[in-house]
């Protein structure tokens, strides 16, 4: 216990480090540099020379190296060799590449879990991960921390200083994995003793009267196996919790590598990680101690995604979200990964229509990236991922088709750099539009365990909203609770469940200031601890809202029910909610059937100077909630544009640019004198266009 209380009190100095502004790192004046991955340990060094002089005569400004290659930095224990590594970094240095250093605990090696094999992580069956794979160390262990430690330590000793290393990437993809293993058992029980003090409070907060789960003692704790006793019979709170600790311990394995860095590295060296773009159950907001967060992003791997041509085009969401959610952590954010072409681990790797990955590299500038990275340079002759593809192919020369739209957005990039004016400010009209997205892991985490429904899902109700506002023109933040409200016009609040009296006062204030909130359904149903309201269903939202929920429906697949608003029908199914109105509270939209026909599920609520809009139903098609967000925008004399899905314009510092996950061509309506420096007035389906606004 001493020890845990002891690392919590690190970590919390190490919030308060931050050496320079995160944006220093990458000059705007450069719009996006753009790297790509290089695992020399895989070649024969041989070839090293050829394959770095080759990235720099592509364009390619740094490289990303030691991911995995613990066994190689480390083959004996305390027996370190980097004469390896130091002949690439010379070799990048010599064709002025920059270079991104990797620390490489995602991988631990093989001498490691024989002497000590308590560092695997336990699954749900309560088997160790053994060696052979990734990501597979207890994050709880004190082994893990002491021997990641050391080999980050080591590194940084031997790099810190290095004027070729430009940064670095802390572990790969961090994952806020379940843990059942011995040394995860006693830190949660740790965590818990730390979070609530006495056993009491547990149970008070664990609702633990039900089902007769009292526990007497802390001792008495196990995490909740929801896969053997299933999501339905167990503790909702204590799985929450069990999702909290495991983020946590994750976000700390970050923060203490963070701090034996910055023990030894220049200023200059920045700190990151590559999170996966849509989340793999992390929660980069727990992370204090890096500069900046970036991300990983495969908009491909098998989905239908938006028409015929989807397959080859990729998600839309994928970057959508991540460029808006990790550029708001810190102010900047960059891709790390970024799909090559095709992978292998996709339920279906198809090819790519040409152009796609150019699009992509736009898109990521276009929403805010300062720097864009490709996973990997060659295809990999053996492992795992053999038939993930490269900038080169197998024989380490010839381009792919994704690399070539590597090497022709590289130059792109570089001429574009001649047009730029950082003096550019964001349009009035755009700075009007503005819109801050309000996102929590606590409440994704929740509403995921009890769902309802079969055809809820967290992460799409929150993508619609965010890709109305987009069709819309409105660029897009997001923030959490401690945020500024006042620097937007808009704050839309998709399903947040768990709420307390501190957060609906600063909704309301914002409000009453002249602030304009849009709260989607599911929002406000529970407490932080994950209890229901015993008044009903709204609880301490009814003032904010301006009206009471007392039931909530939904409807099978099979099913579609109606809603009216303004004379027009919008089909239903997924999630509606029953609203008794107050009597000033203006309502907006009706059900147009079933036994409650006539009930109000849409309703606006006038608070000071400011509006608060609540829509209490999640339609499949999205109609309803644009139609509505479109008029919340006309109400305060707001112009707005009407891009169909798959078309998306952003501003970036001076420029406008436009790009097509459609499968039908799009014609931009912009004035004949418009200046295009790249495409033109039509967009084909993966076409780019920018151009620029003065």
């Amino acid at each position: 216990m001493k020890i845990y209380i002891a690392k919590i009190t690190f970590i919390f100095l190490l919030f308060f480090v931050c050496p320079i502004s995160a944006q220093n790192f990458f000059p705007k004046k450069d719009l996006m540099s753009i790297g790509v991955y290089y695992y020399p340990e895989h070649w024969s060094h041989e070839q090293w020379e050829r394959d770095i002089e080759n990235i720099a005569d592509l364009g390619f400004e740094f490289v990303h190296m030691s991911e995995f290659s613990w066994a190689q930095l480390e083959p004996r224990e305390g027996v370190y060799d980097f004469s390896w590594l130091d002949k690439v970094v010379n070799l990048a240095k010599k064709y002025k590449l920059k270079v991104l250093l990797c620390t490489p605990t995602a991988c631990p090696p093989v001498w490691l879990g024989i002497k000590h094999p308590e560092i695997y992580m336990m699954g749900s069956d309560y088997q160790r991960k053994e060696h052979g794979t990734r990501a597979n160390m207890s994050l709880s262990n004190e082994k893990v921390i002491k021997y990641s430690g050391k080999i980050v330590e080591e590194l940084a000793r031997h790099y810190g200083e290095n004027e070729t290393v430009i940064g670095w990437q802390i572990d790969n993809e961090p994952e806020a994995k379940e843990d059942f293993s011995p040394s995860a058992q006693n830190a949660f029980r740790s965590w818990l003793i730390h979070k609530y003090k006495t056993i009491e409070n547990l149970n008070r907060a664990w609702g633990t009267q039900f089902w007769s789960q009292v526990y007497q003692s802390f001792d008495q704790i196990k995490i909740i196996n929801a896969t053997s006793v299933g999501w339905w019979g167990t503790n909702p709170i204590a799985l929450l919790d069990f999702k909290r600790f495991s983020a946590d311990k994750q976000a700390m394995f970050l923060d203490m590598q963070a701090g034996e860095l910055r023990k030894y590295i220049r200023k200059e060296q920045f700190l990151t990680t590559n999170y996966v773009a849509k989340g793999n159950q992390a929660d980069p907001g727990r992370t204090k101690s890096l500069d900046f967060s970036s991300f990983t992003a495969y908009p491909n791997y098998g989905s239908n995604n938006e028409g015929d041509l989807g397959f080859r085009l990729g998600d839309e969401n994928v970057l959508l979200f991540a460029n808006d959610y990790f550029r708001s952590l810190n102010g900047i954010t960059g891709v790390m990964e970024l799909q090559p072409g095709q992978v292998n681990w996709g339920s279906c790797n198809s090819l790519l229509l040409p152009g796609t990955v150019r699009m992509w590299l736009w898109h990521c500038f276009a929403g805010g990236s300062s720097f864009a990275c490709t996973y990997r340079y060659r295809q990999i002759l053996y492992g795992a991922e053999q038939f993930h593809s490269g900038i080169v192919q197998t024989d380490g020369i010839s381009l792919s088709l994704g690399g070539k739209e590597y090497v022709q957005v590289i130059k792109e990039i570089k001429s574009l750099r001649k047009y730029s004016n950082l003096k550019n400010k964001m349009p009035e009209i755009l700075q009007k539009r503005k819109a801050a997205i309000m996102w929590s892991y606590d409440n994704f985490w929740n509403l995921e365990n009890q769902k309802q429904t079969y055809k809820w899902n967290t992460w799409e109700h929150m993508h619609k909203y965010h890709r109305i506002l987009n069709s819309l023109g409105a660029p897009v933040d997001f923030i959490n609770e401690r945020g500024d409200f006042s620097k937007y016009n808009f704050i839309l609040v998709p399903a947040y469940q768990m709420v307390d009296s501190a957060l609906v006062e600063k909704w309301t204030e914002y409000v009453y200031n002249g602030g304009n909130l849009i709260i989607s359904c599911r929002t406000g149903a529970k407490d932080k601890n994950a209890h229901l309201w015993e008044s009903n269903i709204s609880g301490i939202m009814n003032g904010l809202i301006g009206a009471e929920i007392n039931s909530f429906d939904m409807m099978p697949s099979s099913k579609s029910a109606q809603i009216e608003m303004n004379g027009k029908n919008y089909d239903w199914n997924n999630w509606g909610e029953l609203m008794n109105p107050e009597k000033n509270t203006k309502i907006l939209a009706k059900y147009a059937d079933q036994f409650y026909k006539g009930t109000a599920c849409c309703v606006q609520n006038n608070i000071g100077k400011g509006k608060v809009w609540y829509i209490g139903v999640d339609t499949n098609d999205g109609k309803l909630e644009k139609d509505i967000l479109k008029n919340v925008y006309s109400e305060q004399s707001v112009e707005t544009e009407n891009y169909p899905q798959g078309i998306l314009v952003y501003w970036k510092d001076g420029f406008m640019v436009a790009v097509n996950y459609s499968s039908s061509n799009y014609q931009l309506n912009l004035p004949e004198d418009t200046d295009f420096v790249i495409g033109n007035n039509e967009l084909k389906p993966a076409g780019v266009s920018v151009w620029v606004e003065d």
